[in-house]
């Protein structure tokens, strides 16, 4: 996976998410999918993405265990960052293309809300705060 670099601005070490089926954007920066599955009716040239990191998304068991029903958000989310603290090299390597520029995390529930980019999102900018 490459990252795009920008000029140093403003938006420089953001960490956004974004549903893959909305519209890319240049202010999106690097765009990257992670999802373990690809979107259903999604086209690689419509998805933009400059990579498709499957090894942070949440496992197969959890993924179908949670199937965004609402309730199960609190233990989804303690579930989701143990498999993650598993991650460290994945996540440094996401958290070096947010320190170049904007980093917008794409995925594929149609919930904004209760999705493994808000928890994966939330857990980069934590990290940024420790080893900032």
């Amino acid at each position: 996976m490459t990252a795009r670099h920008s000029a140093p601005d403003d938006r420089a070490g953001q960490v956004r998410i974004k549903r893959i089926y909305e519209a890319a954007s240049d202010s999106d920066g690097n765009r990257i999918l992670i999802d373990r599955l690809w979107p259903r009716g999604m086209s690689k040239e419509h998805a933009r993405l400059d990579g498709w990191e499957k090894s942070v998304a949440p496992s197969d068991d959890l993924r179908k265990w949670f199937q965004h029903k609402v309730e199960r958000w609190a233990e989804f989310q303690e579930r989701y960052r143990a498999e993650l603290n598993e991650k460290d090299s994945e996540l440094e390597t996401l958290a070096a293309i947010a320190r170049s520029g904007v980093l917008t995390l794409l995925y594929g529930a149609a919930d904004d809300e209760h999705n493994n980019a808000v928890v994966l999102r939330e857990v980069l900018l934590e990290r940024e705060k420790h080893h900032g």
